[in-house]
């Protein structure tokens, strides 16, 4: 089975295009939408419903960062070097051990509670945002969802419409759950995975780009996460970030993506936080600029399930 078959879909009623074509297009869009002009100050890039395809963070250049960290709090201090690969290895050991499978039906919602806490950069009070998300999970109801504070009701999905990630469960279902087969998949989007061709340079930055916005998003299939994250330890141009803390000051060790000088990633995407000791993924730290202001960014997923209605809570 053709395991993208539902993203031609997605595009049936557009004029056709060779798969070439559409997936350096989809890459422009994205280089577009993250204008080098502003990448002297890393911008974060929010994911609600119509605008879900917008993601963050790519990198070109292969990092093989080794730091040390606290190995055990509870005992004398001692150090272990640490890579990237283990960080996100790990991470992924530990979402497997914890995630709780779920399996909706399609008249159901996905409901999402996440905590995001923002700071201005360079000083001033902090503010802390809970919001509250019900997604329709065939895409054929309304959805409601909120957005530092603002919800908003979000029409059914309309015939051709795509979005990334997927907005409908059936979609991310399709999704393999191996970690060197989901890398070939988002590299072909739009076309039939090539398995046995290896990634070129330049279409790193355009696998990074899914790979990330499929981490953003708060609810995945079971395996699916544990995937993307030793999917993406086997990516070059990844950077380990030690002596970090995720947004209730836990201590952690930080993953960016850093792109070439000139690129609008050069100063890096948003950073994951993982636990230092357990690599636990805790959150994502990000900025965000509005109304001439930058706001330093802490988020983590609080709660999420699957739920029969609207403002039902697990």
């Amino acid at each position: 089975m053709n395991e993208l078959e539902l993203l031609r879909e997605w595009d049936a009623e557009a004029p056709p295009l060779s798969d070439t074509a559409r997936a350096r297009a989809r890459f422009r869009l994205y280089q577009a939408m993250r204008d080098p002009a502003s990448a002297t100050s890393p911008v974060g890039v929010r994911r609600r419903p119509l605008l879900r395809i917008a993601v963050a963070g790519v990198a070109a250049a292969a990092v093989t960062t080794t730091v040390l960290v606290a190995q055990d709090t509870e005992t004398p201090s001692r150090t272990q070097p640490v890579s990237v690969a283990t960080v996100l290895r790990g991470a992924a050991a530990e979402e497997r051990k914890h995630e709780t499978p779920i399996a909706p039906r399609d008249d159901q919602f996905l409901y999402t509670k996440e905590v995001i806490k923002e700071t201005p950069v360079g000083g001033g009070p902090s503010k802390t945002y809970v919001d509250e998300s019900w997604d329709s999970v065939d895409g054929s109801k309304r959805s409601f969802v909120s957005e530092l504070g603002h919800t908003q009701w979000v029409p059914p999905d309309q015939p051709g419409q795509s979005s990334w990630p997927p907005s409908r469960w059936s979609q991310l279902k399709q999704l393999p759950t191996d970690p060197a087969r989901l890398l070939v998949a988002l590299r072909d989007m739009g076309g039939d995975p090539e398995y046995d061709r290896p990634t070129q340079p330049d279409e790193w930055p355009m696998v990074h780009i899914f790979l990330t916005g499929l981490l953003r998003k708060a609810v995945l299939p079971e395996g699916l996460r544990p995937a993307a994250f030793e999917a993406l330890a086997t990516v070059p141009g990844v950077k380990l970030l030690p002596g970090r803390t995720d947004a209730d000051g836990r201590p952690g060790v930080g993953i960016q993506y850093v792109g070439k000088p000139g690129t609008p990633w050069a100063r890096g995407g948003p950073v994951l936080v993982f636990d230092d000791r357990t690599y636990q993924y805790l959150g994502m730290r990000d900025r965000r600029t509005a109304g001439g202001q930058t706001y330093d960014q802490w988020s983590y997923v609080a709660a999420q399930g699957a739920v029969d209605r609207v403002k039902q809570r697990p």
